[in-house]
């Protein structure tokens, strides 16, 4: 029997999208569906709640759940991550507060910036392990990762980790249905082409029957950048660079040097930038998961429509040799050309039974490029930080940062990045 296995299966709202999609999915039907969790009682929620979606669905997937990494892995064709190290409390709650100590603030702090690098740091190695796993018991398998930081997690699965490896995020799905319903326009017959990093892609072209739309789309951004509204961030850098990037506001302003400033406080209103918004919706997601549970558990006739998640349709087009076409991260090999080879690369991508083929794109336009490589300096010392277990690369990742170094002198970036490292404790044994 085939076998899909989720690595990360506590995450129960998630399994059932990914998973439930497999279900919904003619060509995958009989693989057996393998969660692996190590919180027992939220892996025990997702098996009951699956096998209640395959009654009602009809499908003939078997589930099962397993205790044992290894053994879940082992014979997996297909391996889903979307594992989470450390959680909210404590290593996001720690992330944010001792930063903010040294008046560093943060927005999501889960790709970039000094939590960026510390979620890579105590999230390497547990992919590591996973990666040691795979080798030896399903060492042909798809690895379709869905954790953050996405570029840098890729990069150390393929580079590393010797694992066919592929990141999906829902950034560039949502780029074009979130600018265009910001400006009011139709999305209907768009023919777009996306590129660049993971959360720092780039619309480098938006046409419909041939027609450049963005002369349209900068002028109606000018317009609402009159008025207060929730993605002033990526209009200002589209206003600016000349390019709109896929993801969010929130998450933009601390990629850059520009919007998260003591000396401008005033900038925080202006941009509308929600400071401290990660934790915040930890909180919200801790507080409604009972709520939640009872809510899908509640009926025995648990329902499920196809979700626009690219797992499934990334299986079913190997499965079926239907090609189809995602935007995926990838090591850069030759792909992006004034991008650095040693970077994970966010590009459309072909799948089919072959595999996952990425496309060429060529240059960027100079300046997307310029900002793609401030954040891959960063991202590229992290994972020499983790790779050789030497602390000076961490302090170097944390220097290069734009934000953190925009903010803090040399001393304080160190200190700081050794106060993390204390307060993580055994989430960082090897630089105690």
């Amino acid at each position: 029997m085939a076998k899909i296995t989720f690595m990360g299966a506590g995450s129960t709202v998630f399994v059932k999208n990914v998973l439930g999609d497999v279900m919904l999915t003619e060509s995958l039907q009989g693989f057996e569906l393998a969660l692996y969790d190590i919180d027992m009682e939220r892996l025990k929620d997702s098996e009951n709640l699956l096998n209640s979606l395959k009654e009602t669905i009809g499908s003939t997937c078997v589930v099962k759940a397993y205790s044992d990494r290894k053994e879940a892995l082992r014979g997996a064709k297909y391996v889903i991550n979307a594992i989470q190290v450390g959680g909210y409390d404590p290593c996001t709650i720690t992330d944010f507060e001792i930063p903010k100590k040294y008046g560093l603030r943060q927005t999501i702090a889960d790709t970039l910036g000094i939590g960026g690098i510390f979620r890579n740091l105590r999230t390497i190695p547990v992919m590591l392990d996973f990666a040691k796993d795979m080798q030896e018991v399903c060492p042909d398998a798809w690895f379709l990762n869905y954790t953050n930081p996405m570029a840098v997690l890729t990069n150390v699965m393929n580079t590393v980790g010797g694992i066919k490896t592929v990141g999906l995020c829902h950034s560039v799905q949502k780029c074009i249905p979130e600018l265009f319903g910001a400006l009011g326009l139709s999305e209907e017959g768009l023919e777009t082409k996306i590129a660049g990093i993971n959360h720092m892609a780039w619309l480098l072209e938006v046409k419909r029957d041939g027609k450049d739309l963005y002369p349209e789309i900068r002028k109606l951004a000018a317009e609402k950048q009159k008025e207060s509204h929730n993605d002033m961030v990526r209009f200002e850098l589209m206003l600016r660079f000349g390019y709109y990037v896929t993801e969010s506001s929130e998450h933009n302003a601390e990629y850059h040097p520009y919007f998260i400033k003591r000396n401008y406080p005033e900038l925080i209103e202006r941009f509308n930038i929600p400071l401290d918004e990660y934790p915040r919706r930890c909180i919200e997601q801790i507080e409604g998961w009972k709520a939640q549970r009872e809510k899908l558990f509640a009926s025995e006739n648990i329902e499920h429509t196809r979700s626009l998640e690219y797992a499934s349709y990334i299986m079913e087009a190997m499965e079926t040799n239907r090609p189809y076409k995602i935007g995926g991260n990838v090591m850069n090999t030759g792909l992006i050309t004034n991008l650095p080879q040693e970077a994970c690369v966010e590009v459309p991508c072909l799948v089919d039974a072959s595999g996952i083929t990425p496309t060429y794109v060529g240059a960027l336009p100079p300046q997307l490029a310029a900002l793609n490589r401030t954040n891959i300096n960063t991202q590229l010392l992290t994972v020499e930080a983790a790779v050789t277990g030497k602390k000076e690369h961490i302090y170097h990742a944390a220097m290069l940062d734009p934000h953190t170094a925009a903010e803090l002198s040399i001393d304080d970036i160190v200190a700081m990045c050794d106060d993390l490292i204390e307060a993580h404790g055994d989430w960082l044994p090897e630089f105690k």
